[in-house]
């Protein structure tokens, strides 16, 4: 959800090629880091050198000059200040964070600006900012990752010169999801370039590797401090276009045949992470349902201000459902999903925030699946609530910030949280549901219950046995900007 800035990294938390990306750092006294020992001289020559064969392994032309610079750290924080200020919509930044707090995936309060500028700061390797046409790598590498590093970002650099990545990224600035799935392609087609450049003397390429691994890019997340301290769902958003990316790239580069056809992902991209997480859904050209939240939105009283309208995706339900039940019943929940809209809302008077989810999934009972799992979150996310009510697909509490409502219908559920009982009445006539079963009476005493209902989850072989094959689903980001 978070809005990306526009330049492209090479993050330490990928251990390019097993090579100790904080070595340095480790070595000195209070972890200042060392000199990297390769005069400019050297890093031109070895960037004009490593350029050219990525530009051949690629078959992409170069098409300009390149500007080319040797960072300080102190640089590189500098510079990601200027482009947090330049580029950063401060609205849409701030209901990013409203919409994380609501969602439970970050403490509320969170300085979520700080800790992207500290965990950045810490992370970044090398950078190629397409807005200037510059690739610069960090001065505390080793000359023997220099090379590495430089056929990531350097990978970057021929596709923006041939693709014009920025524009093309822009196409979906509106869709979080889908530009998650571009950021994607970026990185992992990146990061598989970078293991074809090692592998380049052996006669063989990523493509050869059965049971590929991305996970194995990662590095000891102890070694970086900042990552390390990071809520989850921040670490998961940052390794994702790393390493489900690298999974999906892998995978096209087996059915396309080599990395000319694999361009054709500019021409033609994924248009969600469900299609990165599994791959076969792209090439079956299997979309997402487009979900209309409008008649929702309409029943929202007045005093409410709309912060952002936008798509979650499988990856960020996958995140939310993890974060509260676990990755199992997040892997066997999440891949149910075939489309969403949300909103986030605060009160103009106040600071109180109205959640609306509106979700499509792959049949009635994955619904009710959903519906199950759903339920169980938001009793876990919320343990002081009161005037619980649980009917047939029908889920209620409230809350000192309002009214938490879960229902599912048919193939859709509808999630809102902040609001109350008659409001949310509104909107499923809004979008022509039947009335709601009639309420079960609960004690208001969390986990006590006087009378309970409850639909039971199917056999989740069930739901695998209807899904098409997947890849191993490795979770990830965030935000890498």
């Amino acid at each position: 959800m978070e809005k990306r800035q526009k330049f492209i990294v090479a993050l330490c938390l990928i251990a390019l090629a097993t090579l100790p990306c904080r070595a340095q750092q480790e070595n000195q006294p209070g972890g200042q880091p060392q000199a990297s020992g390769s005069s400019d001289a050297e890093f031109l020559q070895a960037a004009d050198e490593v350029l050219a064969e990525m530009s051949r392994l690629l078959s992409l032309p170069v098409r300009e000059p390149l500007k080319k610079s040797v960072r300080s750290r102190e640089g590189i924080r500098q510079f990601l200040i200027r482009q947090m200020r330049e580029d950063k919509d401060d609205a849409k930044r701030n209901a990013d964070q409203r919409a994380l707090e609501a969602l439970g995936l970050i403490p509320k309060g969170y300085p979520l600006d700080q800790k992207l500028l500290a965990l950045l700061t810490e992370q970044i390797a090398g950078l190629y900012d397409p807005k200037e046409r510059e690739f610069f790598i960090a001065d505390w590498t080793q000359p023997a990752e220099q090379r590495v590093i430089m056929a990531h970002e350097l990978t970057h650099a021929l596709q923006d010169q041939n693709f014009h990545v920025e524009k093309w990224e822009d196409e979906v600035k509106t869709n979080d999801d889908a530009q998650l799935a571009r950021e994607s392609v970026l990185e992992g087609s990146a990061t598989i370039a970078m293991y074809d450049y090692l592998l380049r003397k052996t006669g063989k390429t990523t493509r050869d590797i059965t049971d590929f691994d991305p996970s194995l890019l990662i590095g000891d997340p102890n070694d970086s401090p900042e990552f390390a301290q990071a809520p989850a769902v921040i670490q998961d958003e940052m390794s994702f276009p790393y390493l489900s990316g690298a999974t999906f790239v892998q995978r096209t580069l087996k059915h396309w045949n080599d990395w000319p056809d694999l361009h054709r992902l500019f021409e033609n991209p994924p248009v969600s992470t469900q299609q990165i997480l599994h791959p076969d859904l792209y090439f079956r050209g299997v979309m997402p349902v487009q979900v209309d939240l409008t008649p929702i939105t309409k029943a929202v009283p007045h005093g409410w201000k709309k912060l952002d309208e936008n798509v979650m995706g499988e990856f960020a339900i996958s995140e939310i459902l993890k974060q509260f039940l676990g990755k199992e019943q997040a892997r066997q929940i999440a891949p149910s999903w075939t489309g969403d809209r949300y909103a986030i809302y605060q009160r103009e008077s106040g600071t109180q925030t109205l959640l609306l989810m509106r979700l499509k999934l792959a049949d009635e009972s994955a619904a009710t699946r959903f519906f199950g799992a759903y339920r169980n979150l938001l009793e876990k996310k919320d343990e002081k609530r009161t005037a619980t009510s649980r009917r047939q697909n029908f889920f209620s509490f409230n809350t000192p910030d309002g009214g938490v409502f879960l229902r599912c219908y048919g193939d859709e559920c509808l999630i809102a949280e902040g609001t109350t009982p008659e409001v949310f009445e509104a909107m499923t006539r809004a979008i022509h549901w039947p009335a709601a079963p009639p309420a079960v009476p609960e004690s208001d005493k969390p986990g006590i219950t006087v009378k309970l209902r409850i639909v039971l989850p199917v056999n989740p072989a069930a739901f695998r046995n209807h899904a098409s094959p997947q890849t191993p689903q490795n979770s990830f980001e965030a935000l890498v900007p």
